[in-house]
């Protein structure tokens, strides 16, 4: 298992598989953003030989991002393909849900047993403001469909501070009738949207304290391993429960166990940085291939950065990480 210099070890990674979406998020992407080219993009051959080395660098749990995962051609048959090789992996995806229509038994029967969703806003106008698209009700069928399929479903809501912050008693009602998570992510300085501004930080203990006059909220007690950065509570007398994640008020990241790899080929080991470390040319080369891959992720998994550091230094000059979150992969 990697273990880094703060002796925290990697037992998570997020593989990009597309840098490209079919929404255009205020926080997220621009609008005239450019894409990859084809050639630059990792093969599903290639992102097989990662996740194998993930599997032999003791990675239990792997996730599958983009961009929109389900906007690359062929992306439900390689998740079958990768459930098939590594069944016992932890196995999830994360997608905006516009293109999950009629795909939640598919996914069910490939092994998928969890998918997160992003939604930001219950009201289909304010969707369309967020995301440049109107197709709030194409998401919020997913939602349902995946649950009648027996996946089980975590809504991802950016907590926007005169946006979506009138909209707790709704978002709450949801977790309470449904068996999801309804999970709340401090807005960060991340990317070129330049939307971002420290008035629009709605706080997670700012989300709680509201929260709690409109519900009866029992704290959830869960190994760091399975909550992941999310604090949890369960909401009494409800079927589903809400979560805080607050890496701007309250961070985590003596905790933080994962690796991200974007859909160049990149390795990132720090959300807040923008160091990258091409993987792509020696996954590629005749006379390098898997094994200088395996030894660029130990080295510079070694120096994996402490996040809230880099945001210390940086809040105050703007974005703090300047690629853009859909390059990332989240």
């Amino acid at each position: 298992m990697i273990t880094d210099n703060f002796q925290r070890s990697v037992s998570y990674m997020r593989f990009s598989v597309t840098d490209r979406c079919n929404l255009a998020c205020v926080y997220c992407a621009r609008k005239d953003i450019s894409y990859l080219p084809h050639e630059d993009i990792l093969r599903y051959e290639e992102l097989m030989k990662l996740i194998g080395l993930a599997r032999e660098l003791k990675v239990s749990k792997v996730r599958l991002t983009g961009g929109e995962p389900f906007a690359r051609k062929g992306f439900v048959d390689f998740v079958r393909e990768v459930h098939a090789a590594y069944g016992d992996l932890d196995l999830r995806i994360t997608t905006n849900g516009t293109l999950l229509a009629g795909k939640a038994k598919a996914l069910f029967q490939a092994g998928v047993k969890r998918l997160n969703i992003s939604l930001d806003t219950l009201d289909a106008a304010k969707f369309e403001r967020i995301t440049g698209r109107d197709l709030f009700w194409t998401v919020r069928k997913a939602v349902d469909e995946c649950l009648d399929a027996g996946i089980g479903v975590k809504i991802n809501t950016v907590a926007l501070k005169g946006v979506n912050d009138d909209e707790l008693p709704g978002l709450l009602e949801l977790a309470r009738k449904n068996p999801l998570d309804l999970r709340f992510i401090e807005f960060m300085p991340i990317g070129h949207s330049g939307g971002w501004s420290p008035e629009r930080i709605w706080t997670a203990d700012q989300i709680l304290d509201a929260a709690r006059n409109l519900a009866d909220l029992e704290p959830v007690q869960e190994p760091t391993e399975a909550r992941g950065p999310a604090r949890m509570f369960r909401i009494r007398g409800g079927a589903g429960r809400i979560g805080l994640i607050s890496p701007l008020s309250n961070h985590f990241c003596a905790t933080c166990n994962r690796l991200r790899i974007t859909a160049s080929g990149g390795l990132r080991t720090c959300l807040f940085s923008d160091r990258e470390y091409r993987l792509r040319p020696a996954l590629r080369h005749p006379k390098l291939g898997i094994e200088k891959v395996r030894r660029i992720i130990e080295l510079a998994s070694k120096n994996k950065p402490m996040g809230f550091m880099l945001l210390r230094e940086k809040i105050g000059s703007g974005a703090v990480c300047h690629t853009n979150m859909s390059s990332i992969g989240g």
